[in-house]
């Protein structure tokens, strides 16, 4: 079992709830650097590390400036060292759909990501996709899907 995590409105808090996280992709540098966790996820993850015996993956979708900033908000944060996260096991693309392409290399069985889209392009390579976070439509039902509302849904679902 290997496990992929979106970064934006999952690891990263959007504040609120409503708006894209723009403080972290429009603002300033130190406007991203205080950009908190999402709630519960250092609480989280560590733990779906251990399950998954350290085969876990940061993959996002961003550009060379949010890139920078990921990577200095995961050092900000001490992510890798508060998580168990190798450091060198994150990707970036350009497009959503392309995380699939990462998932299938890299073997990925288990994606969670705030966005129905790059789910979607995943079915077929992922076995079990989880929708992260409030969603303004309700998700199909559909085979390995599963809607999680917060890092106390994906404990449940997934340790």
């Amino acid at each position: 079992m290997k496990l992929g995590v979106d970064v934006g409105r999952v690891l990263i808090s959007p504040g609120d709830e409503s708006r894209p996280d723009t403080s972290f992709i429009g603002g300033s540098a130190e406007d991203a650097l205080r950009t908190p966790p999402y709630e519960g996820m250092f609480e989280v993850l560590p733990r779906l590390v251990g399950k998954f015996e350290a085969r876990v993956w940061v993959v996002s979708k961003c550009g060379p400036r949010v890139q920078q900033r990921t990577r200095e908000w995961l050092a900000h944060h001490h992510f890798f060292e508060r998580t168990g996260i190798a450091a060198d096991h994150v990707r970036f693309c350009r497009e959503r759909w392309q995380k699939a392409e990462h998932c299938a290399e890299l073997g990925i069985t288990h994606f969670i990501d705030d966005r129905l889209d790059v789910l979607d392009a995943m079915r077929g390579v992922v076995r079990e996709r989880l929708l992260f976070g409030p969603q303004r439509a309700v998700p199909p039902a559909e085979t390995g899907l599963r809607p999680v509302a917060d890092w106390a849904e994906v404990a449940r679902a997934l340790l």
